[in-house]
């Protein structure tokens, strides 16, 4: 499957906002709202170890254990909708070490479950085919 243009609607659907809401609270460090945009039993792929976590205390406790020994950094940059309830996102991801240094700088995909307007998962996947 192969996408060529994002959705860019006038007035981004809710689930793009929450997405959108949920990079911003990650990246701002602010657990609690990230954590607001997502179901109680909620999957989150375990980006650097493998594997997942599954709820908001397994969630908060990988994401400090991350944040103590790397500073990620992810931008979404297209949403692309696909079947009922799922959105594949282009991102732009910096991974730096906590000195400051860059050990990734790449483009990736998130794809979301979105479930009774929460996010219920998140996967990593190849990012959609565009012209970056």
């Amino acid at each position: 499957m192969s996408f060529t243009t994002p959705f860019m609607p006038d007035k981004p659907a809710p689930e793009i906002e929450l997405i959108r809401a949920a990079y911003a609270a990650f990246n701002a460090r602010d657990i609690d709202a990230a954590l607001s945009t997502m179901t109680p039993n909620l999957a989150w792929p375990k980006a650097f170890k493998g594997g997942y976590v599954h709820g908001h205390q397994a969630v908060r406790a990988y994401w400090t254990e991350q944040w103590s020994e790397i500073n990620p950094h992810v931008e979404p940059i297209a949403f692309y909708p696909e079947d009922a309830g799922h959105i594949l996102v282009d991102v732009h991801q910096v991974v730096r070490d906590l000195a400051g240094t860059v050990l990734f700088d790449q483009h990736l995909g998130h794809r979301y479950t979105i479930e009774h307007g929460l996010i219920q998962t998140m996967e990593i996947c190849p990012p959609p085919l565009s012209d970056h």
